[in-house]
Formats: structure tokens, C-alpha cells, sequence
């Protein structure tokens, strides 16, 4: 059964070790790393995997070898992110690698991403919204307990929470023109000592 738990204090923490562990492996290559996520919302309940985004230039081969050889689990079926609808882009805006952690770090989803694609904006974006927004991310979790709850596969989830996410992703998009939100700085800098 999927768990949906309260939020935990030191999630932000462990967010930092697994970035450092993804920079450690992957050094220039990445631009940025983010945490993202309901894990990565103050107050927010979430399932107790913390959500990393890295952002990168290309989507190359060597950033999968480098990954892979710090243990890293590449999950080559997963190929892209949910497109919303309505987007009149290429389907390639979307595309990313996923990973999961290695087996001596905590649970975590890591998005590679590149670099000014739409699917690099709207998790930090919708992550933002719901750090300003506190009765959507309050009405966001409760939906999460419920579909925890409700569905019989844990599999299921992502698909019936895509939809309910992307309502919250559009109220995001009129919040970001209407405070003329941006990008802003990862939550971790990545600094040359690896």
C-alpha cells in the first residue's frame, strides 16, 4: 500500500546528501540540481522519497555511465515526464532519464532533465506555487492521503494524480505572470570539491 506521511524536518537534509552524491558522479555535467516534490514543501505530506531534479545540457550517454557507476539505478522505461494538455510543443520537450538511488543512500526519484525545457520549469514552478500557496498545498496533500487510500495499485497513482496536478500546474502559471516569477537559485550549490 502506498504511504503517504507528514511532512519530515529533515527532508531538505537528506536532499542535500543525495545531491551531493548525484554531483559527486556526475561533476560538470549538471547545471543545477533541485529538490522538488512535495517533499521539498514545508508542511506538505508526501510519500517519504525525496524527488531530485538535475538539470543538464544533453541528456549524453556519459551521463548515465557516470550515475550508473556510483550505483545509481538508470530505469530506461521512463523516458519523459506527463505532457500537460493543451501543450502545442514537441513531445522531445519533455524527455528525461530517471534514476533511483543507490543502495547505500535514501529513498529518491532523480529527474535528469535539460537545461530550459519546459519539464525543468514546471516542477521547480509548481513546487514554488505551492510554497506560497498554503491552502492548495493543504487541499494537494489531502487529495495525495485520499488517493493513497483509495486506489488498489500503487501504480496507478501517478497516472489519477497527473490531471489534479496539472490544475494545480495552471494555477501556478497565472501566479508566476501575475508575481512575474523566475527560475530561481537551486536549493544546493554546486561547488567544485568533488
Amino acid at each position: 500500500m502506498l504511504e503517504i506521511v507528514n511532512y519530515r524536518t529533515n527532508w531538505p537534509a537528506e536532499f542535500q546528501i543525495v545531491a551531493r552524491s548525484i554531483l559527486k558522479a556526475i561533476g560538470t555535467l549538471a547545471v543545477r540540481i533541485d529538490h522538488i516534490g512535495s517533499t521539498a514543501v514545508p508542511q506538505l505530506c508526501a510519500k517519504d522519497i525525496i524527488d531530485v531534479q538535475v538539470t543538464v545540457q544533453s541528456l549524453e550517454p556519459a551521463v548515465i555511465q557516470n550515475l550508473q557507476s556510483a550505483g545509481f539505478v538508470h530505469r530506461p522505461a521512463i523516458t519523459a515526464d506527463h505532457v500537460p494538455p493543451e501543450y502545442d510543443g514537441s513531445a522531445t520537450d519533455w524527455a528525461k532519464l530517471f534514476f533511483l538511488q543507490p543502495p547505500n543512500l535514501r529513498r529518491a526519484n532523480v529527474h535528469i532533465r535539460l537545461s530550459g525545457r519546459p519539464n525543468e520549469r514546471y516542477p521547480i514552478l509548481f513546487r514554488d506555487f505551492l510554497r506560497a500557496n498554503r491552502p492548495t498545498a493543504v487541499a494537494y496533500g489531502e487529495l495525495k492521503r485520499r488517493l493513497a487510500t483509495a486506489l488498489a495499485f500503487d501504480e496507478t497513482y501517478p497516472d489519477v494524480k497527473d490531471p489534479a496536478v496539472d490544475l494545480v500546474y495552471f494555477a501556478a502559471e497565472v501566479w508566476a505572470r501575475q508575481t512575474q516569477w523566475h527560475l530561481p537559485p537551486s536549493d544546493f550549490t554546486i561547488q567544485c570539491d568533488y
